[in-house]
Formats: structure tokens, C-alpha cells, sequence
């Protein structure tokens, strides 16, 4: 995979290309200036030598084999929410139909307005098939890292109406956007070491360093792939830092209103800006 900065854009043709942004994302791409970039995903990515200026950003990634999730994953997060650390992570998955792009609208279901939340969320790109993956070889594994909104609605999550389970509550059309591109694994010295903020509205609500994380992103491989093929493609969103609307006090006043706009950054990486629009 030869790029430095992977990201998804329409060009001054109206074309959908991929391209190779060189320098780290400012607040818009709209205007930057990227390498055109050949091939994909299975195929691997090729420069071109051309160079084109982005008209458009789209999601850095068509299409998915599969989200999978991770939560309660911040040391602040467990204490703010009150709960026990389990001896292996908590998985749920989304849907394909759940990505969206890093600037894209998010359209909420009525029935999914009352309790609107967001989880700021480090995302990571699997590169290649891995299965039976060890924590020490598990980064080989890594295509990129990207900035992820793990959107829930918590109306379908908490135990008294969903039995305990998080996947419905996450899993609508739009739940999973992320972008604005795929930093290269070789640009990232350690994932655990980034900064992350998430603001709604331009209020900063999540603030915290990636090394509160309980379980490692090497780690998670590790426990994803056991028995299991993780396909080249797959994103994992690595769980939220504390500071989610759920616990805000007064209670219910953290949740997402109709237009409110959720900004998830991640430095080195860039941001994603999706405004909630109620249907």
C-alpha cells in the first residue's frame, strides 16, 4: 500500500478518485492538493505522478466488509459510567451501511431522537486478511488509523430496553462516519500515544489521550482474530474516552439535538464534522 495519507475525493472532472494527500489535514480539504492515486483496497494503490485538487471529500473507504466495535474501553470512561472492566473486551459490530463520510449529514429516525449520543473514537483500517494474530505481530496488520463517530442511540441500548446487548442502538444508516483520510500505519510511531477531542457544537465534551485505553490496539487484534478472519478492509473503532452525553448532568441534557454538529479530532490524523438532521 503506497500512500502517505489516503483519502477519497471528487476531482475537477467530477470524478471519484483516491488520492494521496502529502502534508497533515488542515479543517477543509476542499482545494488540497493530492498525488491520484490507482487501484484499491485489494488491490493495492499506485501514484500516478498526477496530481489533482480535492472538489470534494468523500469517506476515505467505498465500502466495508464489516464495523466492528469495542466499548468501554477508557479508564475514565468505566469510572464515569460505573462499570467493571471485563477480563476481554466488549464487542458489537455495525453494519456496512452504517460508514459515512467525514463531513456527511447524519440522518436520525424518529425513533432514534431521544437519546442521540456520540463516541469520538480512534478507528483503525485493517490492511490484510489476519487470523490467529498475535499482540506482538498484530500492527502488521494495520492498513491506517483514521478518526471514527460511533453515534448511538441510547434509547435502544440500556440494559432495561435492549436486554443488555449495544448492536441495534448503533447499527442505523450513517452510525459510523469516519475519515477525513487514512494516516499510514508507518506514520503513526504508536497508537497509543494520540490526542484525542470531541466537540458539539464547538464545545469541547471528550478530551483524553489514547493511553487510557484498557486494551491496546494491538491488542484487540489479538482478540478479534483469534479463530476468526478479520478481512482486509474491516474498521474497528476502539471504544470512546468519558465525557459522552449519557452521563452529562443534568441528566439528559448531553444528548444530540436536530442540527447540532459533532466534531471528532485526532491529531496527525484530522477531524470529522457531522451535523444530526432529524428526519
Amino acid at each position: 500500500m503506497s500512500f502517505q495519507r489516503l483519502v477519497r475525493f471528487v476531482d475537477s472532472q467530477g470524478t471519484t478518485c483516491f488520492g494521496d494527500l502529502k502534508t497533515e489535514p488542515t479543517n477543509d480539504l476542499t482545494g488540497a492538493e493530492v498525488e491520484v492515486l490507482e487501484g484499491d483496497i485489494e488491490k493495492g494503490f499506485r501514484g500516478t505522478g498526477r496530481t489533482d485538487k480535492i472538489q470534494k471529500l468523500l469517506c476515505p473507504l467505498p465500502s466495508v466488509p464489516l464495523v466492528i466495535c469495542i466499548g468501554l474501553n477508557y479508564q475514565q470512561h468505566a469510572t464515569e459510567a460505573n462499570l467493571r472492566v471485563p477480563p476481554y473486551p466488549v464487542v458489537f459490530t455495525k453494519p456496512a451501511d452504517a460508514l459515512a463520510g467525514p463531513l456527511d449529514s447524519v440522518s436520525i429516525h424518529p425513533d432514534a431522537q431521544g437519546m442521540l449520543d456520540y463516541e469520538g473514537e480512534l478507528t483503525v483500517v485493517v490492511g490484510k486478511d489476519a487470523k490467529n494474530v498475535s499482540e506482538a505481530e498484530a500492527l502488521q496488520y494495520v492498513l491506517g488509523y483514521t478518526v471514527g463517530n460511533d453515534v448511538s442511540a441510547r434509547n435502544y441500548q440500556l440494559p432495561d430496553t435492549s436486554g443488555g446487548q449495544f448492536c441495534y442502538a448503533k447499527s442505523f444508516d450513517g452510525f459510523a462516519p469516519i475519515g477525513p483520510c487514512i494516516v499510514s500505519a508507518a506514520l503513526v510511531d504508536d497508537p497509543q500515544k494520540l490526542h484525542l477531542v470531541t466537540r458539539v457544537n464547538g464545545q469541547v465534551r471528550q478530551e483524553t489521550d489514547t493511553s487510557d485505553m484498557i486494551f491496546s490496539v494491538a491488542r484487540i487484534i489479538a482478540h478479534l482474530s483469534r479463530g476468526t478472519t478479520l478481512r482486509r478492509g474491516t474498521i474497528i473503532q476502539t471504544g470512546t474516552p468519558s465525557g459522552v452525553g449519557l452521563f452529562m448532568e443534568p441528566k439528559g441534557s448531553g444528548f444530540l439535538r436536530d442540527g447540532d454538529v459533532v466534531e471528532v479530532a485526532i491529531d496527525g490524523i484530522g477531524a470529522i464534522r457531522n451535523k444530526m438532521v432529524f428526519e
